[in-house]
């Protein structure tokens, strides 16, 4: 019978060093390859050096051209985007009124809703550049809300004067979300 002679086991010391070893290594790899790729993290400078950081590929196909037709689509503004919430109560045969100041071309969406009862509308807007004049855009009654888009079609004050024809108060909640400077009751 033969025995086969089995090789010594590492020390202690032996496997803290190599373990030590492993753990420095995989640290040099973590901060020269990994951080850089992956994270876009290069705090060693060598990720940059060796072409691991780079800037993203772009995920928009910018091959695809922009036709007229699909440009026509697109409006900027140079009005601020902005969010507004406003409730007015209107007692028995009260009237208010609201506007946004807009530019010509400024729009927003808009939805209103009437509690208690229902109101009389008219959506309208004035000229502020000193010509005077008034549009009326859409009128109604017995309304209980509105919601829509308007574009506004010149310079000026533009939104709704509500009247409350019932004999109970009513609760007007406002919400607007567009391209216009200030809204306000007048």
């Amino acid at each position: 019978m033969t025995t086969s002679e089995v090789p010594p086991l590492p020390s202690i010391e032996q496997l803290i060093r190599a373990i030590g070893v492993a753990v420095v290594i995989a640290g040099i790899i973590l901060v020269t390859a990994v951080l850089p790729a992956e994270y876009g993290i290069d705090p060693s400078g060598i990720g940059r050096a060796i072409g691991l950081l780079r800037p993203p590929a772009s995920a928009v196909d910018m091959s695809i051209p922009v036709t007229a037709e699909a440009a026509a689509t697109v409006t900027t503004h140079d009005a601020a985007y902005r969010s507004d919430e406003m409730t007015l109560t209107l007692k028995p045969g009260e009237g208010a009124e609201i506007k946004a100041t807009m530019t010509k071309g400024g729009s927003y969406v808009f939805s209103w809703t009437v509690e208690g009862g229902t109101v009389e509308f008219d959506m309208h807007g004035e000229h502020t550049d000193g010509t005077g004049g008034e549009a009326s855009y859409a009128k109604g009654e017995d309304a209980a809300s509105l919601h829509g888009t308007f574009h506004a079609p010149f310079d000026g004050r533009h939104g709704w004067f509500w009247q409350n024809l019932t004999w109970e108060p009513v609760t007007i909640k406002l919400k607007t979300s567009g391209f216009y400077s200030k809204i306000e009751k007048l």
